[in-house]
């Protein structure tokens, strides 16, 4: 059947809609945001806080700032509070695409509201979930370890890509077993003219797929381009607060190829 010919890659589908061009910039540190303030933590110890935009602690230690000072720890404290949440949104973005599809699949075959189809929708929210737990994320408060951006598919390794790949595996069968009840419900000699009509609709919808996830990835790919460029403008304003602020000058969150 030519089901197969497009069903098996769905295994790898999330990680097409996640990926992106290479980024060549890390995060030395882990980032902690919320409404008050920023902090960057080294082995789970706040080495760098910002209150504000104005107040900034170095290994405990309040550091007095002229206006030049606070004015770049101002763009900086902004760069952060702009970038952390895009990343979320970009991991959390590039697991729906790929989730979002597979799911699109399986309400189509076994119907919308078939208890398959909702099981699988239970274990996607799920993920999900857990996806933004990861991050710590709630309304305004986001969690990044330390981090390559090289390879934004590598954000999702380790438990996700397995589970997803199990939740997939599972749909395909799911999908199977409900065309295997669907073909012994009629007789035997309109079988093959099913098949046929099935491999047919089988292959109209996987083209459809391909073409929604692949304008999405780039829709993707562009915004992780863009967030790349703007991490490499904030290293910049790092650069420069480093050098105007003596306690900052050992301090480098951003590393970038370009640095």
């Amino acid at each position: 059947m030519k089901f197969f010919t497009w069903a098996m890659p769905l295994l790898s589908l999330y990680c097409t809609s996640a990926a992106a061009e290479r980024c060549d910039v890390n995060f030395n540190y882990g980032v902690i945001i919320d409404p008050a303030h920023v902090r960057m933590l080294e082995h789970g110890q706040t080495i760098v806080q910002i209150n504000g935009t104005e107040q900034l602690f170095v290994n405990g230690r309040q550091a007095n700032l002229n206006e030049e000072q606070k004015q770049l720890l101002k763009e900086f404290t902004a760069g952060i509070r702009q970038q952390v949440p895009e990343i979320v949104s970009i991991a959390i973005e590039g697991v729906d695409i790929g989730l979002k599809a597979v799911n699109n699949v399986i309400g189509s075959l076994t119907g919308e509201n078939s208890a398959s189809h909702q099981r699988i929708q239970e274990k996607f929210d799920e993920l999900q979930m857990r996806l933004r737990k990861r991050f710590n994320h709630s309304d305004k408060s986001y969690y990044i370890a330390p981090q390559d951006f090289d390879d934004f598919d590598q954000i999702f390794a380790g438990q996700f890509e397995q589970e997803i790949e199990e939740i997939v595996s599972e749909s395909i069968g799911t999908i199977l077993v409900a065309v295997g009840e669907a073909m012994s419900n009629h007789d035997e000699e309109n079988v093959e003219q099913r098949v046929d009509t099935f491999d047919e609709r089988m292959e109209n919808m996987g083209k459809n797929l391909q073409l929604e996830v692949s304008s999405k990835a780039d829709a993707l790919e562009s915004k992780a381009e863009k967030f790349c460029q703007g991490l490499i403008a904030l290293d910049q304003i790092e650069t420069n607060m480093k050098q105007q602020i003596p306690e900052l000058s050992d301090f480098d969150l951003i590393k970038t190829s370009h640095h």
